[in-house]
């Protein structure tokens, strides 16, 4: 099942693995270098999450699938309601946490930009004749 995801990975678009591995994946585990922060552990949670929650769905279709989006949606529309209530809040931030919080908000709103169009993909492909 495994080796099925993985292969199902690299059909994917160059770009896209190249995006997902480099970018989108470790952007989103930095958060656990801030839990210090204010808000650093909802901030971790919404951002891990939205990956995790994608394991049971790749298990299933047992490899990518356009219902990944939803996790992403459904986690990382909050964590950048939070992180741009945060950068805009009398809050103190370290500055190494206010640039991470904009590196973040950044490849999110990108990853959910793409997200929602996939969304909507997957789900019409799921509707009734």
């Amino acid at each position: 099942m495994v080796l099925d995801i993985w292969r199902s990975f690299r059909t994917l678009p160059v770009w896209v693995q190249v995006w997902v591995a480099v970018v989108l994946v470790p952007v989103n585990l930095l958060p656990l270098a801030f839990l210090d922060q204010p808000q650093g552990h909802l901030i971790a949670w919404f951002a891990i999450s939205g990956m995790a929650l994608n394991v049971p769905i790749m298990l299933g279709a047992r490899g990518m699938s356009g219902a990944m989006a939803l996790p992403h949606i459904l986690c990382w529309v909050p964590l950048v309601i939070i992180a741009t209530l945060l950068l805009f809040s009398e809050e103190t931030l370290s500055p190494a946490f206010a640039g991470f919080l904009r590196v973040l908000m950044i490849v999110d709103i990108t990853s959910l930009v793409f997200d929602f169009r996939d969304a909507a993909r997957w789900l019409r492909s799921r509707q009734a004749p």
